[in-house]
């Protein structure tokens, strides 16, 4: 009994040891792939901070396992196809305080669906693509960005989950309308469906040149009728100016003789 509990004693500090040296070997390799002026700490998963490390780009190395991911306060300035593609547990993303202008179509692609927390906030982004945001399930923060208020950015507004920021968030930099310009999006789309515009546009221009032909031709006609009437009048005056004949006496006398 004794070499029995002595053996069980010795295994259960084996497996201890094991388990310790497999968690060590783990958290090595996971800081060994911390890329370069990021620290990573496995704290409820793997944490990325990147945050203020003067980035110029989005690092290509991530850990796989990351799940909170900081890039926040860096310079970079746009977000490629894709790159977020490997990195299947991430749950937080944070870009916000850079000087992204750019947005590829894919570029959360592989993260979309698994994001909860998305933060674009304080950055350039003028106009995105129409399905850059396709699939997201994320609350997204997309404020402070100098946004161009078009067609675009309303069928990606409407494209976003209900639970993403409110489009009264989204301040109108510049717009279609230049008198949305300075106002929250979401009284510029309610004043005007900006998906319309381009259509409305044709209408009236084809309304407008429609009626410049029809107004050309009436002004012809009246032209011509006037024209004509005025050419009748002249002639009507031409032919009453014409002296009328005189019988001669020696007419009479012939048909005189001959009664």
């Amino acid at each position: 009994m004794h070499l029995v509990d002595l053996w069980l004693t010795r295994s259960l500090s084996m497996c201890l040891l094991l388990q310790s040296f497999v968690l060590m070997i783990l958290c090595f390799h996971s800081a060994s792939m911390c890329p370069k002026g990021c620290l990573c700490s496995p704290s409820g998963g793997l944490n990325v901070s990147c945050s203020n490390a003067n980035l110029k780009e989005i690092p290509r190395d991530l850990p796989p396992e990351t799940v909170l991911l900081y890039l926040d306060s860096n310079q970079i300035t746009s977000i490629p196809n894709e790159i977020f593609k490997d990195l299947r547990q991430l749950r937080v993303l944070n870009l916000s305080k850079n000087g992204i202008e750019f947005i590829d179509e894919h570029a959360f692609k592989g993260v979309a669906e698994t994001l909860q927390t998305l933060d674009l906030s304080d950055n350039r982004i003028k106009s995105v693509h129409k399905n850059a945001f396709n699939n997201l399930k994320a609350r997204a923060r997309i404020a402070n960005n100098p946004w161009h208020c078009d067609c675009t950015l309303q069928q990606v507004l409407r494209s976003m989950a209900s639970n993403h920021e409110t489009a009264n968030n989204v301040i109108c930099k510049t717009s279609v309308l230049d008198e949305h310009a300075g106002r929250p999006f979401l009284n510029a789309a309610n004043d005007a469906d900006l998906c319309n515009l381009p259509k409305k546009t044709t209408d009236y221009a084809m309304l407008v040149t429609m009626f410049g032909w029809f107004t050309m031709v009436i002004s012809y006609v009246v032209y011509y009728v006037r024209q004509n009437q005025e050419d009748a009048r002249r002639h009507l005056e031409y032919l009453k100016s014409l002296p009328s004949r005189q019988k001669k006496p020696d007419e009479a006398d012939d048909i005189s003789t001959v009664v």
